[in-house]
């Protein structure tokens, strides 16, 4: 089979994957988003493209994106007057085909033994069902990952070669680039950091015999490194302080005040947990299995362990720094916002790198057992089984798609068409989940996750403190979300209930309907 035909094959079941996830949402209602969370950065980026301002609720300029990266990339859509939704999983799906194009380059520079085979990575990048739903899941993920395993890419070619100021200057703005994605980028950019020094001063763990002037030009190379990594940061650094008088936007912090509770668990339980639900474990438990690459654990570790024994013996750091990049990131969750809801997507960033090393080191070990008959046939039924799990979690994969986005539509998207067509322009909404509200109501917010209101920030972990606030604003509605009830200020005096999704589905789920309540007006 030519590599023409390979690269086909791999592109048809791409978009097969996308197709899939999409179609089998509109058959069950309609296309949309599987997140509130989407809406965010889609209001973000038509108001920005409207107004040329970086504002949430009209006149309302906020430090509420994590991603500004991929709100950039959304208001070219709006810009050039895309369907806003073609647009997100246009995106999406060329972030999905970059990560595996990128994905297959780095099998070969790390297992040129296996090269022949970084076309079968590849397709088991993109049918990986996790990868797929974030793909059309209008968020950055997808970008976080490509953009993470590109640096990636370039800081092993980097090392494997002479150091020059280009490719140190590329790799810095990449790499300022991801935390623009995600802030959560900043573990890399410390990784690849450690990696170019270690590289630069140490040869066969000897000091390296050079002059001056040339461990001069090394270091000057990783300071070009870090300044240009804060060039498209700086910008970013001055927004969010001159908005929020923090570095970093809301999200940032709100996120982990909102889920402050978690951090009471024992450090290495949920550490462990989060590692066992990133590799295909079950989300709570230690049973069950929540994709197929939990097979690959047994080569995950196996090849985790040739790597490090492969940079401790050379004194760098190589072969082993997408594993400390992956598990550093479940490491950072674990330790700020250990949480494992809507499929882990906090957790996803590691899934390509948990990928890519567990087939390698099974390939490395089936290719140890030699080519017996037995051999074969176990060799052979091992792949068969992964593929045909592969393909079963796909589907399954696609009808937890399509429920996700018809809980969104049938809660926060029809609750914010009623806001827009019940309620006046001007009335203060307070509500947890803005998102759609945000881009459907186009109403001033109270935002009761502090993600555009950082006064709230402080009382997330305080009911009481947050009802009275509540209370005491000039919110004229609230508007309650499952599992966010808001009891102390539905049942105070003069609170009255004036709409309820009623989406039966979440009923069903034990959970509670989003609702809107009309609150008593503050003399």
């Amino acid at each position: 089979m030519s590599d023409r035909v390979r690269a086909g094959l791999v592109l048809l079941a791409g978009v097969t994957a996308v197709l899939l996830f999409i179609g089998l949402s509109v058959a069950g209602g309609g296309a949309g988003f599987p997140l509130d969370d989407g809406w965010i950065h889609q209001t973000y980026a038509r108001s920005l493209a409207e107004t040329g301002r970086w504002e949430y609720a009209p006149g309302q300029v906020s430090a509420g994106s994590t991603s500004p990266l991929w709100t950039l990339l959304l208001v070219l859509g709006y810009l050039l007057h895309l369907p806003y939704l073609a647009w997100a999983f246009v995106l999406g799906a060329a972030c999905l085909f970059w990560l595996t194009a990128v994905g297959a380059a780095l099998w070969r520079r790390l297992w040129p033994q296996q090269a022949g085979a970084s076309w079968l990575a590849a397709l088991a990048l993109l049918l990986t069902w996790q990868l797929v739903w974030a793909a059309v899941s209008g968020m950055e993920t997808l970008l976080f990952m490509a953009l993470g395993l590109q640096i990636i890419l370039l800081y092993v070619d980097l090392t494997a070669a002479q150091a020059h100021f280009k490719r140190a200057a590329w790799l810095g703005i990449l790499s300022g680039l991801l935390i623009l994605t995600r802030p959560d980028g900043l573990v890399l950019l410390v990784l690849v950091a450690g990696g170019l020094l270690l590289k630069w001063s140490m040869v066969n763990g000897q000091l390296p015999i050079a002059n001056g002037r040339s461990r001069l030009i090394d270091y000057w190379l990783l300071i070009t490194a870090l300044i240009t990594a804060l060039l498209p940061l700086i910008p970013y650094f001055i927004f969010n302080y001159r908005t929020s008088g923090t570095l970093w936007p809301n999200t940032f912090y709100a996120k982990q005040a909102e889920y402050a509770v978690e951090l009471a668990r024992p450090f290495l339980g949920r550490l462990a947990q989060m590692l066992y639900f990133s590799v295909g474990g079950a989300a709570e438990g230690w049973r069950g299995i929540s994709g197929a690459q939990l097979l690959l654990l047994p080569g995950l570790v196996w090849a985790g362990w040739l790597a490090l024994r492969a940079d401790w013996v050379e004194k760098r750091l190589l072969r082993a720094l997408p594993l400390l990049w992956a598990g550093g990131h479940v490491f950072l969750y674990a330790w700020r916002l250990p949480v494992t809801y809507q499929h882990g997507r906090y957790l996803l960033a590691a899934l390509p790198v948990w990928v890519l090393y567990g087939l390698a080191g099974w390939g490395a070990l089936l290719k140890g057992v030699g080519n017996g008959r037995l051999a074969r046939v176990g060799a052979l039924a091992a792949r068969l089984t992964f593929a045909l799990l592969l393909l079963i979690f796909l589907l399954f994969g696609a009808a937890a798609y399509a429920d996700d986005v018809a809980f969104i539509e049938g809660e926060m998207v029809a609750t914010a068409h009623w806001l827009a067509a019940n309620t006046a322009p001007d009335a203060l909404i307070a509500a947890h989940d803005i998102g759609a509200i945000g881009y459907f109501g186009q109403r001033p917010l109270l935002d009761l996750a502090g993600l555009i209101s950082p006064e709230i920030i402080p009382m997330l972990d305080d009911e009481a403190a947050l009802a009275a606030t509540i209370l005491q604003s000039d919110a004229d509605y609230l508007v309650t979300a499952p599992g966010w009830t808001y009891q102390q200020v539905t049942a105070a005096p003069g609170v009255r209930l004036v709409f309820n999704s009623g989406y039966v589905w979440t009923v069903e789920q034990g959970g509670n309907n989003t609702a809107v309540y009309q609150l008593p007006r503050q003399d």
